[in-house]
């Protein structure tokens, strides 16, 4: 059986929080319009919608984004200024936590984001508010997204050393959801699976490091940062790369206003994808004047290949599968109503 317990935060790292790796509990002091509120247990975002600012002839797209690797052909489209050659305003506001990611969202002050399908399901609860228009990042056969480590010194080295162990995660998340399936594949059973909540990223990564956590789970590249300070991999999404995809998604209010737009937006993400396939050592540059990757790891970095194309029916359908198991989500969202693809070539 599953057990919920806080461990005490020994120190705290002064790393970037990673996409739907946070808590879901909303960011007090994040400066919102409207009524919102973030439910500490599900996840989900309610709210009351601000005012969002429109222009009738060349609309902006405002773009809340965290500082991960994710968002690295978003930023290198504005740094080479790829938006300007379809005469498309974006802009991009930068968040610090995924709480204040959605936030910013449903509260009318940004138009889309980075996140999950995970997210999406909880904004889509009630009523159709934000729709998926093309992949952000997903693991492949050869780079992995989310990791199972052990503790340097923990002895934890293979999937079965971890039956019975406590595993850092954050509830209700993409984490929760990939620790599931990974060990689920591995043969666990449902209470074999033990896992104790530790939010922030920089405390689970500073807990794992201390050894006060024999066993966490971490996004690259701050996975690679724990690797290189002693960690071992026990298991990473590589294996199973439906479980990790993050999403590019918009409100339905701007895509249904201003389609034209999203269309451009979704071609520009396209175009940096293929500028990173065809040269990715000239844009290493991006990496650090965004800050997306730890310092130490800079120099040797190889960036991560970036998908094209859209959230599966199958990866809707597993995400719906996993929120319902878990009493986070009652109801069945038609993928069709959550997942626009209208914008993919």
């Amino acid at each position: 059986m599953k057990r919920t317990t806080f461990l005490g935060i020994a120190f705290v790292l002064s790393l970037s929080l990673i996409l739907g790796a946070c808590t879901p509990k909303a960011d007090e002091n994040a400066p919102v319009s409207g009524e919102v509120s973030v439910n500490p247990d599900t996840g989900e975002v309610e709210s009351e919608e601000g005012d969002v600012e429109e222009s009738d002839e060349n609309p902006t797209l405002r773009i809340a984004v965290l500082p991960i690797i994710d968002t690295l052909p978003l930023f290198l489209a504005q740094e080479e200024a790829l938006f300007e050659t379809y005469d498309l305003n974006v802009e991009l506001i930068p968040v610090s936590s995924a709480p204040e990611l959605s936030q910013m969202v449903a509260s009318g002050q940004a138009d889309g984001m980075i996140t999950d399908g995970l997210t999406v399901a909880f904004f889509n609860k009630e009523e159709i508010q934000m729709q998926i228009v093309r992949y952000a990042q997903r693991p492949t056969a050869d780079t992995g997204h989310f990791f199972i480590l052990g503790a340097k010194d923990s002895g934890i080295t293979t999937p079965a050393d971890l039956k019975g162990v406590e595993i850092g995660i954050s509830e209700g998340t993409i984490i929760e959801y990939v620790t599931d399936r990974l060990l689920e594949k591995e043969g666990f059973d449902a209470d074999e699976i033990q896992t104790i909540a530790v939010p922030k990223i920089p405390d689970r990564m500073a807990l794992l490091g201390s050894g006060e956590l024999k066993a966490a789970v971490l996004p690259d590249p701050l996975a690679s940062l724990a690797v290189s300070q002693g960690a071992t991999i026990v298991l990473d999404d590589t294996q199973s790369p439906e479980y990790g995809a993050s999403v590019y998604v918009f409100s339905k209010k701007i895509i249904d206003e201003n389609p034209e737009a999203i269309r451009d937006f979704v071609e520009v993400i396209d175009t940096a994808v293929i500028f990173l396939e065809e040269e990715p050592e000239e844009y290493g540059y991006v990496l650090e004047n965004r800050q997306l990757v730890p310092a130490p790891l800079l120099s040797g970095y190889v960036i991560p290949p970036f998908p094209s194309g859209i959230y599966s029916e199958a990866e809707w359908a597993d995400t719906l599968a996993w929120a319902q198991a878990k009493g986070l989500l009652s109801v069945n969202i038609p993928y069709e109503d959550a997942v626009n693809s209208s914008f993919i070539p």
